[in-house]
């Protein structure tokens, strides 16, 4: 598997880059992880629009789904100019049921539920999902291909929950936004501690810090996650490539 990081911020994506996007690649398949604001302008860096087989998304919070209806445009002009067939799939949870109605769009997209019970098969990806503590609806995912694993946290304060769903995961691709002297509980994050403890108790090989915040000494979120985690730590960073 291959992972490309196309956004990596929370909340908001800062001048010249994305919030939260994700590609993943395996055996010529091309999944997109998250489809926030600026994603599309920067996946093209990487792949045209029409080039995607599938997307997945954990919620419907603007930083991780606010290109949607931009790629939505992007698939209907192609189409127009002879460049588009077929139609992508796109995997949600409907707890959510206006946002989830909103990804089926003409003939060009169609949305495809998943639950917490879920097993999905996405070309080459078997996925799986736990329910994250987030103040809306939202699931992490496993995604396994060629005996390797991509735990993704999406938006969540710590839960024990995720231990074992996460153990031996080649990469945790965790979020952190939160410095490890914040309490980032009640606004359903985890902090550079949370996630190195993450990491440790999941025996996870690589960890990599994303959903980042927009203050502070970034560098220190890898310094204080290495305090209780004994493994490689990275911040993500657009067109940041990791081979999995």
């Amino acid at each position: 598997m291959k992972l490309t990081v196309i956004g990596q911020w929370g909340g908001y994506p800062k001048a010249g880059e994305a919030s939260t996007g994700y590609l993943l690649e395996a055996n010529g398949f091309k999944l997109l992880i998250d489809c926030g604001s600026g994603v599309l302008s920067h996946l093209q860096h990487h792949i045209e629009a029409t080039e995607l087989d599938a997307v997945l998304l954990s919620h419907y919070h603007p930083d991780h789904v606010a290109d949607i209806g931009v790629l939505q445009h992007a698939l209907l002009i192609q189409y127009f100019l002879g460049k588009n067939e077929g139609t992508l799939p796109v995997y949600a949870h409907r707890e959510d049921q206006q946002g989830f109605n909103s990804l089926t769009y003409k003939d060009l997209m169609t949305a495809h539920e998943y639950t917490e019970d879920s097993s999905l098969s996405v070309g080459p990806f078997t996925v799986t999902f736990v329910k994250s503590k987030h103040p809306v609806p939202c699931y992490g995912m496993r995604i396994e291909a060629d005996g390797k694993s991509l735990f993704y946290t999406a938006d969540s304060a710590f839960r024990e929950e995720f231990i074992s769903f996460g153990q031996d995961a080649d990469v945790l691709l965790c979020e952190c936004n939160f410095y490890g002297d914040m309490d980032a509980s009640n606004a359903g994050h985890m902090t550079s501690l949370d996630a190195g403890k993450l990491a440790q108790k999941t025996g996870a090989r690589n960890l990599i810090l994303t959903h980042l915040p927009h203050f502070g000494d970034l560098e220190q979120l890898i310094t204080e996650a290495k305090t209780v985690y004994s493994g490689h730590v990275s911040l993500a960073k657009k067109d940041m490539v990791v081979e999995i």
